[in-house]
């Protein structure tokens, strides 16, 4: 029983380890690409040796942010709850959601190589139920029926690219720019 446990609290304690370089990762390379391992590895707050121990390379680590950006898009569609109500307020929600995941996903628009990895999917779960989302806001209503499904996901994604810029070179706080966000697409997709 005792050796379960040391082995439960090892895989608890990787974990851990794992997220935490993950984590700091994505937040170092959204300031800056060009950041080292090195430089990961100081701001996880473990060895450069750890690192390398998870990810031997810095692709390994690339591959690592872009899964883990893909679960966290998948589950913030799913927090968004996108089948409530009218669908114009249902990208609303999804929006909200992604904006919160504005280091990872700034970091994938500036990298390219994020999404060059051989498990990269275009056409995710959660992109299919945003497009969905869209064709329903068009059978409603409540989304401009002259705007292609593609374009609006296009422009709900350039509007957060958008957001998280302003806030990063402008020091707006985020509540500022996630308000003007959510105002340019209920007026960019009413119809």
């Amino acid at each position: 029983m005792g050796e379960e446990r040391a082995v439960a609290a090892e895989s608890g304690t990787r974990a851990r380890t794992r997220r935490a370089i993950v984590d700091a990762a994505v937040a170092l390379l959204a300031g800056d690409p060009t950041a080292s391992l090195g430089d990961v590895a100081t701001a996880a707050g473990v060895g450069r040796t750890t690192v390398h121990r998870y990810f031997p390379e810095r692709s390994d680590l690339l591959a690592a942010i872009s899964a883990d950006v893909l679960d966290k898009v998948e589950a913030a569609t799913e927090r968004a709850r996108l089948d409530d109500g009218p669908a114009a307020e249902a990208l609303e929600r999804l929006c909200q959601e992604y904006f919160e995941l504005g280091d990872g996903l700034t970091l994938m628009f500036d990298t390219p190589q994020l999404t060059n990895w051989s498990d990269w999917d275009e056409e995710t779960p959660a992109d299919l139920h945003f497009l969905h989302t869209v064709r329903r806001g068009h059978a409603e209503g409540s989304i401009d029926a002259e705007l292609h499904e593609e374009w609006v996901r296009n422009l709900v994604w350039a509007l957060l690219y958008t957001a998280w810029e302003h806030t990063r070179t402008t020091g707006t706080p985020k509540h500022s720019a996630l308000t003007l966000c959510l105002h340019t697409l209920r007026k960019a997709i009413a119809p």
